[in-house]
């Protein structure tokens, strides 16, 4: 398939914006959905390169734009098809680089989907063989007939592999997920732990190739192939076609799976749900309507994408084979995922496989959020906004570093500080410190470190004037200028506490 075959497709309303006549003649050799900034290397020769342009703002110089083009050129991609949806049309800085580094670009309607795109191309390589010449396929004809009618009755990517790689002599592969966990795997390949896949995907022994998808970075397919010998790279391109048609076949599926879980979530953060609606929406899911549950959130940092938040829960909960769960969407750009049974080692599972999945986007810090067990459905609604509360003290304690934080660690007066939403506690402090935060003098900055230091060193008058390098009689005026100012009486614990808490939430 080539790009002019696109865009003759009147379903898609796809527009030339640059491209040398006539079009180049190359063969699609898949397809990459991306956003981010440098995508390179995660592009394969002769792809077509999707992007929302999400990583473009306005403000931005045209540098960021090349930096962009450069890495597709120098992949070797085919086109760029440059979605509209995000600013409303294709910005013009990113059609001159494209011209410039002379790469196709293409401007994709917000009302067609990249899904849409994707299954144009893999439908026009796979959906009908019959009708393409043998020569232009690497895979025996019987082979690929016999991999289309699996296809079609909904084999399992185990069965997939091992007739694809049969006529090789079915050498070691394995069907890879974004953190190395298994999916499926030849007879001949021997089992990985999931951390040896992880490090065979990014180690340089062996092939990988990408398998394409509409899902973010953590909902990525790899084919793993330790030893190419026999198995020529057309071959294996093919073989990756095919399973990335077999995701988009079992995509309606998930989907449906998918908004049943955002129909249980937006029960449970419903304050006062009846346990009946709530058992039948656990009861859709494939849960028990019995507990234990725990409930866990995500969501990445600077970004409001819950769809990615979803896929990353999925991702790392599919790594615990003895727990089900489901998953759903909420609208502020967070994921929740409701799992059953007894926490065990769960909770270190995750917390292990934290940086691998934030390593999966590492454009896109990734922090989490897990409340507190919840005996039954009654108290769900408690433990998503426990988890809610640990996923913001997570976000606000280290915003760039990502992480996953249980309320069972909420235990100091900061970290419960930290749960608190950023507007409350700007007011909070700013009413509690009163006139020592209005503005920024040198007066205001001298009176509140002496409070800071007044306050570490217990209110010791002694101290406080040591660390400050002061007599203490000016100690003793400075904190009592501060008392007035604030209103609060430091003798008392009280409200020591408040100018404590309130320093904390600056």
């Amino acid at each position: 398939m080539h790009v002019e075959h696109l865009l003759q497709l009147e379903s898609l309303g796809l527009t030339l914006l640059w491209g040398e006549e006539p079009l180049p003649v190359r063969e699609i050799s898949g397809v990459t959905a991306t956003d981010l900034e440098d995508p390179a290397r995660f592009l394969q020769q002769g792809e077509i390169v999707l992007s929302g342009l999400v990583w473009w703002r306005p403000d931005d110089g045209p540098e960021k734009a090349e930096r962009f083009v450069t890495a597709l050129r120098t992949a070797g991609a085919v086109a760029l098809l440059a979605g509209e949806e995000t600013h409303g049309t294709v910005p013009e800085v990113l059609v001159d680089a494209c011209r410039t580094h002379g790469v196709t670009l293409v401007a994709v309607p917000a009302r067609t989907s990249f899904r849409a795109i994707t299954e144009a191309v893999y439908l026009r390589q796979w959906g009908d063989l019959s009708r393409r010449p043998t020569h232009h396929y690497a895979t025996p004809e019987n082979v690929r007939n016999e991999l289309s009618a699996l296809l079609a009755a909904g084999a399992h990517p185990d069965t997939l592999l091992d007739r694809a790689f049969a006529h090789l002599g079915t050498p070691p592969a394995y069907l890879l997920s974004a953190t190395g966990r298994t999916l499926a795997r030849t007879p001949s390949a021997p089992p990985l732990t999931a951390r040896r896949g992880a490090e065979c995907l990014h180690g340089p022994a062996g092939v990988t190739l990408r398998i394409e998808s509409d899902g973010s970075p953590y909902d990525v397919w790899h084919l793993y192939v330790p030893d190419t010998a026999g198995a020529p790279p057309r071959v294996l391109h093919e073989i990756a076609d095919v399973l990335a048609q077999h995701r988009h076949r079992a995509a309606p599926a998930e989907n449906a799976a998918r908004r049943k879980g955002d129909e249980l979530v937006s029960l449970i953060d419903a304050a006062g749900t009846d346990g009946t609606s709530l058992r039948t929406a656990l009861h859709g899911c494939g849960l028990s309507e019995r507990g234990p549950y725990q409930v866990l959130t995500a969501r990445q940092a600077h970004e409001d994408d819950a769809n990615a938040a979803a896929d990353a829960l999925s991702e790392a909960l599919h790594h615990d084979t003895e727990r089900p769960f489901a998953v759903g969407r909420l609208t502020e750009g967070a994921a929740v995922a409701v799992v059953q049974g007894e926490p065990g080692d769960s909770q270190a599972l995750l917390r292990a496989l934290w940086p691998v999945l934030d390593g999966c986007h590492p454009d896109a810090t990734l922090h989490g959020g897990l409340g507190a067990t919840a005996a039954g459905p009654e108290e769900l609604h408690g433990s998503l906004v426990q988890a809610r509360y640990a996923l913001t003290a997570s976000r606000t304690t280290a915003p760039a570093v990502a992480g996953l934080t249980s309320v069972d660690e909420l235990t100091t007066l900061r970290t419960l500080l930290a749960g608190l939403p950023g507007e409350v506690r700007e007011v909070f402090s700013a009413r509690t410190l009163g006139a020592l935060t209005e503005g920024d003098s040198a007066s205001q900055r001298m009176m509140l470190h002496t409070l800071e230091v007044f306050l570490a060193q217990n209110c010791s008058w002694a101290r406080a004037a040591e660390a400050l390098h002061l007599h203490v009689n000016t100690v003793h005026y400075r904190v009592r200028r501060i008392e007035q100012l604030t209103g609060r009486d430091l003798s008392r614990l009280d409200h020591r506490l408040d100018l404590q808490a309130a320093l904390m939430c600056r």
